[in-house]
């Protein structure tokens, strides 16, 4: 396992905003900030998944960290600026994580105005809106920031089967470089990572919901470094993009894949040997798992 580089207390001081930060690769980027002193807020839609993850982070913090959960959905806009409103009133962020994701496979042809907006709304419309609410207070107030928003490699080669993220994620890599020219005289820096393969509780299951689907999941095969990647490792990277060490990188998308990209498909480009039923009971597993998000999300 890859040990951190750091030391403990390298971001006491921080005050950080990770969207989605409830699961997945959120939760553990929210429990390397804590460790190493931050203080964090994670947000997302389901109460008892955010009040899980605190619970969870609180016993491990140390060295001045401490997380918090916030309630927001961040297709929109008022919420996410009520949402900032009451973290700014304790003090100002230093950093946001745009982390927020939803995708799911599905041929092209088949894609409705509804399950697009779900996929844009949640990753271009939440990058945008959450960026723009830190940014104008930094601004406003003269101070200092630093944006990192989470991506994928196919903003370089695109990507079939995943057209909305792909659609959605190639904006926020546009953001990425526009912001950084436009607010660089202020002093934020705004930078994306886009990370290969890594291993979740989750994300992998939703893009590969039947055996049949695994032919799109990289294999650790197919990476030159020849496995998957450890979550310290980009948990190095976020840290780094957050600290103060790195004052100069600014507008840049660095890939953290192992050289995936470079030598493989990183993409769902496989996903064409399935046939029409596979797809069929592909979406019907999609489906179910909606349904019981939802239902957790009332319950919560």
């Amino acid at each position: 396992m890859t040990p951190s580089i750091f030391r403990d207390d390298v971001l006491a001081g921080k005050r950080i905003l990770i969207t989605g930060g409830g699961t997945g690769l959120g939760k553990e980027l929210a429990r390397a900030f804590v460790s190493r002193g931050a203080a964090v807020y994670i947000c997302g839609r389901r109460q008892a998944v955010l009040d899980a993850a605190v619970s969870e982070l609180t016993a491990e913090a140390a060295h001045g960290g401490s997380v918090q959960a916030m309630i927001c959905d961040v297709r929109d806009a008022t919420q996410i600026e009520a949402m900032i409103d009451t973290i700014w009133a304790d003090g100002p962020l230093t950093g946001l994580v745009n982390n927020a994701a939803a995708n799911f496979i599905a041929p092209s042809v088949e894609i409705s105005p509804r399950g697009f907006e779900a996929v844009r709304s949640t990753v271009m419309d939440g990058a945008l809106y959450a960026t723009l609410a830190c940014g104008r207070r930094w601004i406003e107030a003269g101070l200092h920031g630093s944006v990192v928003s989470m991506l994928v490699t196919w903003v370089w080669t695109g990507s079939p089967y995943v057209l909305p993220s792909t659609m959605a994620k190639t904006a926020v890599h546009g953001m990425t470089m526009s912001l950084a020219v436009e607010w660089g005289r202020h002093g934020i820096r705004v930078n994306a990572v886009a990370p290969g393969p890594f291993p979740t509780e989750s994300a992998w299951e939703k893009l590969a919901p039947i055996p049949k689907a695994h032919v799109g999941a990289a294999s650790d095969k197919d990476v030159p470094l020849g496995r998957y990647g450890q979550m310290p490792e980009l948990c190095n990277l976020l840290t780094f993009l957050q600290s103060d060490g790195c004052d100069y990188i600014t507008g840049a998308t660095i890939p953290i894949d192992g050289g995936h990209h470079l030598a493989a498909p990183s993409t769902f480009a496989e996903l064409g040997q399935l046939t029409p039923q596979d797809w069929a009971d592909a979406k019907a597993v999609v489906r179910a798992r909606a349904v019981q998000e939802k239902s957790q999300r009332s319950s919560g």
